[in-house]
């Protein structure tokens, strides 16, 4: 399955990946820190780990951060 994410696609080879496990695999490291959008609609982060994302979703994080630099995803 193909998902966009932060405006680039994405294969993603788990056909049944949460948006929670998502943000794991893509190494944010402070979840309570990140809002998240499926299509376009803020989604609550209690329903994180119950929304499991389909083919050509587009989900963008946003990061928020005050002072200083911090990083909030591995690479």
């Amino acid at each position: 399955m193909v998902v966009k994410i932060n405006g680039e696609k994405e294969e993603m080879f788990d056909s049944s990946l949460t948006l929670k496990e998502l943000l794991v695999k893509q190494g944010v490291e402070s979840i309570e820190m990140v809002s998240v959008q499926l299509n376009g609609t803020f989604i609550p982060k209690e329903k994180l780990t119950s929304i499991i994302l389909n083919d050509n979703d587009e989900v963008d994080f946003l990061f928020f951060m005050g002072g200083g630099s911090q990083k909030h995803i591995k690479k």
